[in-house]
């Protein structure tokens, strides 16, 4: 239900493009993980990976569950809380390496929450937490970098703005762009591995930025 109330509520507030480095959906059973810039960007994910036929359980940060209504459809869904730095947050990945061995995809954000700063413009993803690391070699799953540009333009952190740009978007239909990039395998030890994911959705990240026409530096420089 999650991801067919993001697939029609997103087009209401912009223009949504999703494409791939492989012209397939990403396979069953995968951790993707994605950018975080913005308060709107997982609802933008989901969107796009539903256009995929995808729909993934979503580790999300604890808070969220307490807010009644979402609270609720979260739980019902089965996707994942995080209780960060708490003895807790051992429990998601253990809650998602039973979902991956199910055969179901999870989706999560590595960077481990929202940048700090109001700015607007796209910027690569930050250095990665170490849980992905100890998901993905638990369990064998490929992982799939997704990218997405747009969203913090939509929707920045300030609250006011957020309200004031979100009560704006219907009226603009800004332009969002989802990149998924191709499965890959952690391999070495956990920093080579977290090097290599973060590379790979960096990539899938300017290739979104890109295709917006943002002006992104080339990377590495």
């Amino acid at each position: 239900m999650l991801s067919r109330i993001a697939g029609a509520v997103v087009p209401v507030f912009g223009r949504l493009n999703v494409t791939t480095d492989t012209g397939t959906v990403p396979p069953a059973g995968s951790i993707i993980i994605a950018n975080h810039t913005s308060p709107s960007d997982p609802v933008i994910v989901l969107a796009a990976l539903r256009r995929l036929d995808t729909e993934p359980v979503v580790l999300a940060t604890a808070g969220l569950w307490r807010l009644p209504l979402l609270g609720r459809l979260l739980t019902r869904e089965g996707h994942i809380p995080v209780h960060r730095h708490d003895p807790r947050a051992t429990q998601a990945l253990r809650d998602a390496q039973t979902v991956l061995t199910a055969g179901r995809s999870v989706l999560l954000y590595p960077e481990g929450g929202l940048p700090h700063g109001e700015d607007v413009c796209e910027a690569p993803p930050r250095p990665f937490h170490p849980g992905l690391f100890h998901l993905a070699r638990r369990t064998g799953a490929p992982v799939v970098p997704l990218g997405q540009a747009g969203a913090r333009a939509l929707t920045p952190h300030d609250t006011v703005a957020l309200l004031a740009r979100l009560g704006s978007a219907p009226l603009r239909r800004p332009r969002l762009q989802v990149h998924v990039g191709s499965p890959l395998r952690l391999e070495g030890e956990q920093d080579q591995a977290l090097d290599l994911a973060r590379s790979a959705l960096t990539r899938a990240w300017y290739t979104a930025a890109r295709r917006l026409g943002e002006p992104v530096p080339p990377i590495g420089s």
